[in-house]
């Protein structure tokens, strides 16, 4: 099995991961980020059911992007929004959801590997 080094990141890989966030409406998402709310925690069970179907390098790769700080994937998420003109990904983006990323990228991390 690869290790977490040996697995390639895409952005794709990142947009992908921070699904969660940009099927959530642009206006709706401001509000939770101002409040720094616990996406994570309402899909909880969706999560579980998703991670059933992922294989080991899905897995790898999620571990990775979790581990990345959050300027740099806030960084690859601009990227995206630039490609893709999705406005939750500039919201991402933005220096002010930071502690928003990093609480429910904390969370996904319990959900996915039972991690306290």
């Amino acid at each position: 099995m690869e290790s977490q080094e040996e697995v390639e990141i895409s952005e794709e890989d990142v947009t992908e991961l921070m699904g969660i966030f940009t099927k959530v409406p642009s206006i709706l998402l401001k509000s939770m980020i101002k409040r720094n709310y616990n996406v994570v925690n309402s899909f909880s069970s969706h999560i579980e059911d998703y991670r059933t179907n992922l294989s080991d390098i899905e897995m790898l790769k999620i571990e990775k992007v979790m581990d990345m700080p959050v300027p740099e994937l806030q960084k690859i998420l601009y990227n995206c929004y630039l490609t893709t003109n999705n406005k939750t990904l500039k919201i991402l983006a933005d220096s002010n959801s930071g502690p928003f990323i990093e609480k429910n990228l904390k969370e996904l991390e319990k959900v996915l590997f039972d991690r306290v």
